[in-house]
């Protein structure tokens, strides 16, 4: 026989409600005034009664009646209800079985920000919208929000490392998740769809970048990228026309060799080595053909610059 996974959360009813949490998301500030999992004995009779806040109800066990409006309507295990502020509602467990209530208060208000991704915002003026326009019926918790409880309670009773900012996002899932239950497909905010050649481009670059000292090669980076080698020629040529894959790695690669130059005394011999370049020799040919001196040259000059500022400001 399962053990009722919520039982824990009776254990210490006020655990969550210690928390003082307040949650920025896009324009809103949402505050949770009530965070707890409750139980009603059977025939218990919660009286008409509102609130100024949004107060979403889940039943895990049990079941009863809520009246909503002047509409009545059963509950059973797994099901849930929002209501919004200022909705009269009547509740009522059943006359033979308890029913426990998990329930979140939480308290929105308009806070406009700056700076505040715009795909964000978008998502949460969508979401509280749908929420103040939710029909008073209950629904079946499709979406499994009341784990959001319990992994809510487990982190916070826990100390799990970042358990605050944990329950923060979780109290906004439970939020998505009830606007989810009673959704019926109509068009929404689509999220951001990333430019992929561009998206491909910067990653095989970072790559490239992160390690021009060892073997890289077309192959190497495409099936990083799950791509075909064909493809990947075609992306840079397409984000960068005239700098084909080898001659961006070179570029990288005479980058590291100038720091180098300029900032280290090892052999010209070590630096191609560690700079990606097979052999002193290539580097040499490949350094005069792009910069028109030798790696030799380009050090002397740098260090004769430095040499004047140093001068200079002395």
């Amino acid at each position: 026989m399962n053990r009722y996974p919520f039982e824990k959360m009776l254990e210490r009813q006020d655990l969550l409600e210690r928390l003082d949490i307040t949650i920025a998301w896009g324009h809103y500030e949402i505050r949770v005034l009530r965070f707890h999992l409750t139980s009603f004995p059977a025939g218990r009779i919660v009286d008409f009664h509102n609130h100024a806040e949004f107060e979403f109800h889940f039943i895990p066990r049990g079941k009863g009646k809520v009246i909503l409006g002047d509409q009545i309507h059963s509950l059973s295990e797994g099901m849930l209800y929002l209501t919004g502020p200022g909705v009269v509602h009547y509740q009522e467990a059943d006359a033979e079985e308890d029913m426990d209530e998990l329930c979140l208060h939480v308290d929105i208000v308009e806070q406009p920000r700056e700076d505040v991704d715009p795909w964000e915002a978008a998502e949460s003026e969508e979401t509280i919208a749908k929420l103040k326009e939710l029909p008073l019926v209950p629904v079946h918790d499709y979406h499994r929000a009341m784990n959001c409880f319990l992994e809510a309670y487990e982190a916070c009773d826990r100390k799990l490392i970042g358990y605050y900012t944990s329950i923060k996002q979780l109290v906004i899932s439970i939020l998505l998740r009830t606007v989810r239950a009673h959704d019926n497909g109509e068009i929404r905010v689509e999220a951001p769809e990333r430019d992929m050649s561009m998206y491909r481009y910067e990653y095989a670059v970072q790559y490239m970048e992160a390690n021009y000292s060892n073997v890289v090669t077309l192959e190497h980076v495409a099936e990083k990228l799950h791509i075909s080698t064909r493809q990947l020629q075609r992306i840079f040529y397409q984000v960068q026309p005239g700098m084909p894959f080898s001659r961006v790695l070179e570029d990288i690669r005479l980058g590291a060799v100038c720091r180098n130059l300029e900032e280290s005394n090892g052999s010209i011999e070590q630096i191609a080595l560690v700079s990606g370049f097979t052999n002193a020799n290539y580097l040499h040919a490949v350094f005069r053909k792009r910069l028109g001196m030798t790696p030799s040259a380009f050090r002397k000059m740098k260090q004769t610059k430095s040499k004047v500022r140093v001068n200079g400001y002395e």
